[in-house]
């Protein structure tokens, strides 16, 4: 177990007298991700490409309204996109490498600043009252657990239809409406939207905060449009199962 005599300092921390730093990355890429600053940047990026990966398949979803053939189409479209140059779904799996590897730094880097955080302040406060930051930070932790681990479900179901009572690849419209039609799916899958919509309105406002001022008014402001937003998303998602257990989509 390191001391404080031998424990290594990351590159850029004030090392106390007597306690070695570690060796400084030496490639440009290596000393941003080993920089705070460089993790949340990878943070941000990551998360706004995930963001803009949640609107578009909110809005694929949404087809689900417009019947059978309008949702059936959208996927064949989706893998239509760039055929000449990607081959037919090339694009599609583009997107999937892209956005597992914007999962994982995204995952691992917050999982590292977490840690950093706890190294910098080792000693617990004896008695704190609890804060919006802190509460913040405990949302995104276990939201961001049980979002992984509800991917992992949702892929398994709709993307390869092992666990569909349908799982027909060419029907996905019978696929969601036999999902939907089970209480229990649209329950854990609402959850999960639910869970999801913590997360990007933590987020979105994180996101607003950095582009405004640090003042109370805008703040207020800028914690309207994050909850706003998240509260947007969710609705759109959580209207397919809604649409199939009232019997408005059958």
């Amino acid at each position: 177990m390191a001391t404080a005599s031998t424990r290594l300092t990351r590159p850029g921390d004030n090392a106390p007298p007597g306690v070695p730093r570690a060796r400084t990355p030496r490639t440009t890429i290596g000393r941003l991700w080993a920089s705070t600053v460089g993790k949340k940047a990878v943070m941000a990026v990551t998360g706004g490409a995930m963001f803009l990966f949640v609107i578009g398949h909110m809005a694929g979803n949404l087809k689900v309204l417009f019947g059978p053939e309008a949702f059936n189409e959208h996927p064949k479209w989706l893998r239509s996109i760039g055929e000449g140059l990607l081959g037919h779904g090339g694009f599609v799996w583009i997107a999937r490498v892209g956005l597992l590897l914007s999962l994982v730094l995204h995952m691992t880097a917050a999982i590292q600043l977490a840690r950093r955080a706890r190294t910098a302040r080792p000693a617990r406060y004896q008695h704190r009252r609890p804060v919006q930051g802190s509460y913040a930070a405990r949302t995104m932790r276990w939201g961001g657990v049980i979002i992984a681990l509800f991917l992992v479900y949702h892929l398994m179901d709709l993307t390869a239809g092992w666990l569909n009572p349908v799982g027909d690849l060419e029907n996905p419209y019978g696929n969601v409406t036999a999902d939907f039609r089970h209480w229990y799916v649209s329950l854990t899958y609402a959850v999960a939207i639910v869970t999801l919509g913590f997360h990007i309105r933590h987020g979105v406002w994180s996101a607003l905060q950095t582009l405004g001022a640090s003042n109370g008014a805008r703040q207020r402001v800028l914690r309207g449009v994050a909850l706003g937003v998240a509260v947007a998303i969710c609705a759109g998602f959580l209207a397919v199962p809604f649409s199939v257990l009232t019997g408005l989509v059958k």
